[in-house]
């Protein structure tokens, strides 16, 4: 899961290869978040599951002092140790530390206890964006459009800090009340200034590039983009065929994409240029960085100021009501049974973990 922030950067282009300057870094590190230890689990009610993972769960919260909502984070650090998921785990912290964004959640602070740890972030009170998508079978034109531009936005943000998402997929874009998105998780992303190896993320919207462990770039977000809009305008996903993980692996390799015939021949020239392996044709990866995406005749309508202002009314608003923890949206999960935050004085593996 995941939480939000504000747009102060409005980059395009090849302006991520640029090095900020001294004052510029300063700025950016006073910006920084304290969250560290800045909660405690009696800080809050915890109510019920709104989404669970392998190491972990989310939970919907309620503040004993503001009594606003939030969601919670609860990650088991047995598990995640047993997982492999320690540098991956303090990745996510730091980064929703560092970014502020109108399309992703925001972290607000952690803390630990012996045998967890705890991230409080936004409750978006819209569900995720698959369980719609479900809903629809397959968004029109115009839908699609419009939660593509927004990921677009997002990812050409992160991409300004140096951060790769790897993780995009309709599970992890969450619908806030008014409708716009929010992207959440933030499991799989990293600061990589040049290029990183790490094969991480989910099969159907791996790139190419990370599935035959080749060194990858940013460009690997842009290829989830195209994966992510043609599963949104088809209600699949291009490489999956109802086979395991590997079939879909041997699929990307292969690179054969069959465009249904209902497609716009925009949205196909603009697939066609994203979900490619030819790193010297991807768009997003050309001289013009995300230009070149948001240029595309695909997006000719969308004003993206007014975009990225939320200034534009969303397809679809979620009946919801908002402000009063309304979880209407999100599937039901059975509650877990451990109880939270009984400490047997024993911390096994806190010294993992400073950072929360």
């Amino acid at each position: 899961m995941a939480q939000s922030q504000e747009t102060g950067n409005n980059s395009t282009g090849n302006s991520s290869q640029e090095k900020p300057s001294e004052e510029q870094q300063r700025q950016q590190q006073a910006a920084v978040r304290t969250t560290k230890g800045k909660y405690s689990l009696s800080d809050f009610t915890i109510s019920r599951t709104l989404g669970t993972g392998s190491f972990g769960r989310v939970h919907l919260v309620q503040s004993r002092h503001n009594l606003r909502f939030y969601a919670v984070k609860v990650l088991k650090k047995a598990q995640v140790v047993k997982m492999k998921q320690v540098e991956h785990t303090n990745d996510e912290r730091r980064m929703l530390q560092k970014v502020k964004h109108p399309f992703l959640i925001t972290l607000w602070g952690t803390f630990q206890d012996g045998k967890n740890l705890y991230m409080v972030m936004d409750f978006i009170e819209g569900g995720e964006l698959f369980s719609l998508l479900r809903k629809s079978q397959r968004f029109p034109n115009p839908v699609a459009k419009f939660y593509a531009a927004e990921v677009a936005l997002a990812l050409d943000y992160l991409h300004s800090h140096h951060i790769i998402y790897r993780d995009l997929k309709p599970e992890n874009l969450l619908l806030d009340r008014h409708g716009h998105l929010k992207i959440t998780d933030f499991g799989f992303a990293k600061e990589v200034p040049d290029i990183t190896w790490t094969l991480c993320g989910t099969p159907d919207y791996l790139a190419p590039e990370v599935v035959a462990s080749k060194g990858y770039n940013k460009s690997v977000d842009w290829w989830s983009l195209g994966i992510l809009i043609f599963e949104m305008l088809c209600g699949y996903t291009p490489f999956w065929d109802g086979g395991s993980p590997m079939k879909i692996y041997e699929n990307i390799l292969k690179g054969r994409v069959k465009y249904p015939a209902y497609i716009h021949p925009d949205a196909q020239d603009l697939l066609q240029q994203l979900i490619t392996p030819d790193l010297t044709k991807r768009l997003g990866n050309l001289l013009h960085g995300s230009s070149d995406i948001k240029q595309h005749q695909w997006f000719a309508e969308v004003n993206w100021d007014r975009l990225a202002k939320r200034d534009i009314e969303a397809p679809y608003v979620p009946p919801v009501r908002g402000g009063v923890g309304d979880s209407s949206q999100f599937d039901r999960y059975p509650e877990e049974q451990d109880e939270y935050g009984v400490d047997d004085g024993f911390d096994q593996h806190g010294h993992l973990f400073e950072e929360f």
